[in-house]
């Protein structure tokens, strides 16, 4: 099949293109045009831009805490339209599969979830394989296990530690490595209630320093393309950003990626002691080439705070929104599910003008990616008033003057006239992302590239063009028309193709005997279990 996308107006920074032009598509991949051929299918897309699919690198759509918050709120699920019963997970009430056309809807077609629990893997997988349409990874959590700190506390050699991490990320098919407030969970389990980078979890004498320069060494080595994906200490504390410029700090030249920045953009000053530090930390960032973030950006309303940092989730149970909240405790991983309720007070107007400062004065596009933190922040649904906000100062401002005028008085965003172009913002959700992923296959529309392509019928407002695609092509067939679904094909997990030595399974077959009395054999599964035909796709590891 030869597809034509006809006369729009390309906007593809990674093959230098932005102008009106053609885009080829057959048999599922991006071609040049062809000559003497007519195609089999035509879009004209006159009057629209042109992108690669989207790819969002951090958004908690599966696993446990996505299935625990849907319990503890069962108030905000909405009745559900019948879908196909031969999914795994299809007689959940809940939303696998509204979150694919969702994602689709608005031209996105590769999501990663961020926080996957290597012991879990296998639900996730499950839960992940039951969204349609979307391309899927998964980033696996280190840091907190008793065998990684360990390892550490007993001055193991680098080759066992870069072993254990490449088992982990095989045997979980994950496409990289996540850690959460590394050490913070462990040293909750002992009733240390306050945890610092430099601070050392009781009984193993390890610092949260260590324990992130230790994965990040092992990430790097491994040739992961992926850095070392990092949940800071001290999340949404007064005076967070001291532990934000000391973890970027710590980097030392070697690739870091800091997740949710945002929540890491306060300061103490002021009567409340509570202001905004994100110029200080965009400063750092613009610095430091090293360094990438994501900006888990809030937008106001009801939504729920997802995290396996059980240690801030404890510490934030008193602030839930209804008030209701599960703390679970677990070997390496616990985690806290508080909804939350984000508003135009003092202290919402500060975090919303935080995030926005950090995507206006972060001058790279290459290196601040475009989140929410779904659902942290905002759920994902909120990105197109995002864009909104991003690629016009007016909407700023006017979205400024009903919030509290205190809290904007310590913040510089009212200074600020950076508007986004379209360019920046195919870097910041198409290009940046599959550079910084590995996925050299997608985020762009070069020869070769799958054919994920959007299509956006030009609007003055963004919000309104992001928010319903007028086309959106997965793997060359199209999945929406004029914003509605109207395929629902599957997709595929992304994992990466490490290989760890022998030695390390034969070592941890031991450890799991000793400690669970289980086979090392309940912490993997066969691809078969997951339930589709060839349900992954292979990243390869940098050489």
């Amino acid at each position: 099949m030869l597809t034509l996308i006809k006369g729009g107006h390309v906007v593809d920074p990674a093959s230098g293109r932005n102008g009106v032009g053609d885009v080829w598509i057959e048999d599922g991949r991006i071609n040049a045009a062809p000559e003497s051929r007519e195609p089999d299918e035509s879009f004209d897309a006159s009057g629209c831009i042109v992108m690669a699919g989207a790819i969002d690198i951090h958004s908690h759509i599966g696993g446990g805490n996505v299935n625990t918050a849907r319990l503890l709120l069962p108030e905000y699920h909405k009745a559900h339209l019948l879908r196909p019963n031969a999914t795994p997970l299809s007689n959940l009430g809940w939303s696998t599969h509204q979150t694919g056309c969702l994602y689709a809807q608005m031209g996105f077609t590769t999501v990663v979830e961020p926080a996957m629990s290597p012991a879990n893997a296998l639900h996730t997988h499950l839960e992940l394989a039951d969204i349609p349409i979307i391309d899927r990874g998964t980033l696996a959590i280190l840091g907190n296990d008793d065998f990684l700190l360990s390892l550490i506390r007993d001055n193991a050699s680098p080759d066992m530690i870069e072993d254990y991490v490449a088992w982990t990320v095989a045997s979980a098919r994950a496409l990289g490595v996540k850690t959460i407030n590394a050490g913070g969970s462990a040293a909750f389990k002992e009733n240390v209630r306050t945890f610092s980078f430099d601070d050392e979890v009781p009984s193993y004498g390890v610092s949260s320093r260590r324990i992130v320069k230790t994965l990040q060494t092992a990430v790097a080595s491994l040739g992961i393309p992926h850095p070392l994906h990092v949940h800071c200490n001290n999340l949404g504390v007064p005076g967070s950003f001291e532990t934000a410029a000391t973890t970027m700090g710590a980097a030392e030249g070697v690739p870091m990626h800091l997740a949710h920045l945002q929540f890491y953009g306060y300061g103490t000053e002021g009567k409340r002691r509570f202001s905004s530090a994100a110029a200080q930390l965009a400063e750092i960032v613009n610095a430091s080439p090293e360094i990438t973030i994501d900006v888990g950006q809030v937008m106001f309303g009801q939504t729920v705070t997802i995290s396996s940092d059980a240690l801030r989730q404890f510490a934030a149970r008193g602030s839930a929104r209804p008030k209701k909240s599960v703390i679970y405790d677990g070997e390496g991983n616990g985690g806290g599910i508080v909804p939350f309720a984000y508003k135009n007070d003092y202290y919402g107007s500060l975090q919303w003008a935080v995030g926005l400062e950090l995507f206006l004065l972060i001058n790279d596009p290459w290196r601040v990616f475009f989140t929410t933190d779904h659902p942290n922040g905002a759920p994902f649904t909120a990105y197109p008033a995002l864009f909104k906000l991003l690629m016009s100062r007016e909407a700023r401002r006017e979205a400024m003057e009903n919030l509290n005028p205190q809290a904007l008085k310590h913040t510089t965003l009212g200074s600020l006239d950076r508007e986004y172009s379209l360019e920046e913002v195919a870097i910041m959700t198409r290009a940046a992302p599959s550079k910084l992923l590995g996925l050299a296959d997608r985020g762009h529309l070069g020869d070769g590239a799958v054919a994920d392509v959007a299509v956006y019928r030009r609007d003055e407002d963004a919000e309104r063009m992001f928010g319903a695609a007028e086309l959106v092509f997965k793997n060359g067939e199209l999945v929406v028309r004029q914003g509605e679904v109207v395929s629902l094909r599957p997709g595929k997990t992304l994992r990466v193709a490490t290989q760890p030595d022998k030695a390390i399974v034969k070592k941890l077959e031991g450890y799991h005997q000793q400690r669970y009395g289980l086979s090392l054999d309940w912490f993997d599964f066969p691809d078969w279990a997951v339930g589709r035909d060839e349900p992954f796709g292979e990243v390869p590891c940098r050489t």
